[in-house]
């Protein structure tokens, strides 16, 4: 049986989809379409989903940070891949942080990245910056900013990571939860997941794991000011996380640690703790701003 992959058809989406492809040892690529969705970066899921539930395809291939924590029921996590490089990158001016000239005016659309670069720099000028990949460097270009912040991974996949000027530090810039994962998503009958499995790295899958249960129980949307990175070793996982926010003025930073093999757990410890010390104030705030 030839495998066949849903994908959305930007460039980005068809490389990670080719790569899934050659992990499998070769599928079809189906490629489906986001266009005229409304909402927030879920619209990026639902094409693939509609696809899979409709029997077009077996695999579905999203970026791990636009997957919803709520799945349509029929659907599963059928595996996550190795993980790529989940930081963020900084392209345009300066060397460091700390080098970047004051007032510099940088462009994001992320909410999570605006707080956690005004908390840092408050003098920066973070502006929005909308659009693909080839979109925000072609913008930059232009000198319509004069620095963006990308995931590394998705340049990477696109070849083009040697224009990162510097990798923002984790203790600056807690990355999206999922960010650098991609999840293969599939029916829960269907005989695909057998073949995604083999192709699943179970540290990758621990980590999202833990990511998306601080994410689902902070009820968190595309409007909340929030980063979450898990990190497996040997038998614990360190999940570290980031509310604030967007103008950065207020926010918390928490690390818990816990047992590997029950990443979700660490994920709840952390949401509770996150919410015992204000989080759920500040995030409320947050939406309003947004």
């Amino acid at each position: 049986m030839t495998i066949r992959i849903a994908t959305r058809g930007s460039t980005l989406a068809l490389a990670q989809a080719g790569l899934v492809a050659e992990l499998l040892g070769g599928a079809e690529l189906v490629e489906v379409s986001s266009d005229g969705e409304a909402g927030d970066k879920a619209r990026f899921v639902r094409g693939v989903e509609r696809a899979l539930l409709a029997g077009e395809a077996e695999i579905g291939v999203h970026s791990a940070k636009d997957l919803p924590a709520e799945m349509p029921e029929d659907l599963v996590i059928a595996a996550v891949p190795a993980r790529e490089d989940p930081s963020d990158v900084w392209i345009g001016v300066g060397d460091s942080l700390d080098d970047v000239p004051e007032g510099a005016r940088v462009g994001t659309a992320s909410l999570r990245r605006r707080a956690q670069l005004l908390a840092a720099r408050p003098d920066l000028e973070v502006g929005e910056l909308h659009g693909n990949v080839d979109t925000r460097l072609r913008k930059l270009g232009e000198g319509e900013h004069d620095a963006i912040v990308l995931a590394a991974a998705g340049l990477k996949r696109l070849g083009r990571d040697r224009e990162a000027s510097f990798t923002l530090p984790g203790a600056l810039m807690t990355p999206a939860a999922g960010q650098g994962a991609l999840v293969l998503q599939a029916r829960g009958d269907s005989d695909a997941i057998e073949a995604a499995d083999a192709i699943g790295d179970e540290t990758a899958l621990r980590e999202l794991t833990a990511e998306r249960a601080v994410v689902a129980l902070l009820d968190a949307t595309c409007a909340t000011p929030i980063g979450v990175h898990a990190k497996v070793g040997d038998d614990r996982v360190a999940i570290e996380a980031f509310v604030g926010l967007p103008d950065g003025s207020e926010w918390i930073r928490d690390l818990v640690e816990g047992h590997a093999e029950e990443p979700a757990a660490a994920g709840a410890l952390l949401a509770e703790r996150l919410l015992s010390t204000g989080a759920r104030d500040i995030l409320d705030r947050a939406e309003a701003m947004a």
